[in-house]
């Protein structure tokens, strides 16, 4: 019902968000165990019909309670390469969804590929969108955003070549509240002719699908979500992998790679002279266009769809929408 708040229930096992020597490491495989039974005496009294779980440490006494009592279970998986503890979760999940059809290998027999769930953008306009950004219809709109982690190398790769780019690009950067202040002081040295052609903004919350829509080019990392709204809109991208996290991001970015529907430029790699020598080259609205198609031609824009479907297919038992990969 619209309003109705969801309860919400504490497992005392928790994220491990650091690898740190300390009293934790005693700790936490104690307080592991004791959120096993913690979670089968909650499903007990629940009794859901089917369990989600994206995975993770959090998930492992979730999933092994619910198959002790029998219980179907889904586990999502976004990335091209598991996480120790998301693929711990998969051998015991019922079914596993997958983002992209290499990591089907992964957990066979019982996983099909999904895609990532992500907004919707039906009924958007591009023209409509482009004119809501001061985007003229000769422009070419790039748009820069690195998740929720710093890009400071991005900015800076940015800054030394930035009066030439705008030349050929608008640019439309999303910072976050710790990167603005560098793309502002960016912002605020270039000439007055050109000064428009570069907006700077933390965040565009409500309408980050219309600037998707509204792009000829992004230029960002290489998160699930994002490997999946690039192509969900069809549009061309340069991806800059986070070279950490158990370098998830520079494996979504290949296999993008692979298909043709993505530029990569490896985080070490990054710098000014090799990033205008790949935009150079994207300037070409041929190149682009071959991008974007094979972008296109990969997205899952219904992906959330699917993972519902399936999900209450084995909730009350009925033929499921897919057959499992093999």
């Amino acid at each position: 019902m619209a309003g109705e708040q969801l309860a919400y229930h504490e497992l005392v096992v928790r994220s491990l968000r650091s690898a740190g020597r300390d009293i934790h490491l005693v700790l936490d495989p104690l307080r592991l165990a004791a959120s096993v039974p913690q979670a089968w005496a909650l499903l007990g009294r629940m009794r859901p019909a089917a369990v989600f779980t994206t995975g993770g440490y959090l998930g492992i006494p979730l999933v092994l309670a619910a198959r002790a009592r029998g219980i179907p279970s889904l586990l999502w998986e976004g990335n091209v390469i598991a996480g120790r503890a998301t693929a711990a979760v998969g051998r015991y999940a019922t079914r596993v969804a997958v983002s992209f059809p290499p990591t089907v290998a992964a957990f066979p027999g019982r996983s099909f590929v999904s895609g990532t769930p992500v907004r919707s953008f039906a009924g958007i306009d591009r023209e409509r969108a482009r004119a809501s950004f001061g985007v003229q219809p000769d422009d070419r709109l790039m748009l820069v955003f690195g998740g929720s982690q710093a890009v400071a190398r991005i900015t800076s790769a940015l800054s030394a070549g930035i009066e030439g780019l705008l030349g050929d690009w608008r640019i439309l950067h999303l910072t976050g509240e710790a990167g603005l202040p560098a793309a502002q002081s960016l912002a605020d040295r270039l000439p007055e002719a050109i000064h428009d052609r570069y907006q700077a903004v933390p965040f565009l919350t409500d309408r980050m699908a219309e600037a998707l829509v509204a792009a000829d080019l992004v230029l960002g990392r290489a998160g699930s979500s994002t490997c999946a709204e690039v192509c969900s809109v069809g549009v061309a991208s340069v991806l800059v992998p986070y070279p950490y996290a158990g370098a998830h991001q520079r494996a979504n970015a290949a296999w993008l790679a692979d298909q043709g529907a993505a530029i990569v430029i490896p985080d070490e790699e990054l710098d000014s002279s090799r990033l205008l020598a790949v935009l150079s080259r994207l300037r070409d609205d041929t190149r682009r266009g071959e991008l974007a198609d094979a972008a296109r031609r990969l997205g899952r824009p219904d992906a959330a769809v699917e993972i519902a479907r399936q999900l209450l297919a084995m909730a009350d038992g009925s033929p499921l929408p897919l057959e499992p990969a093999p």
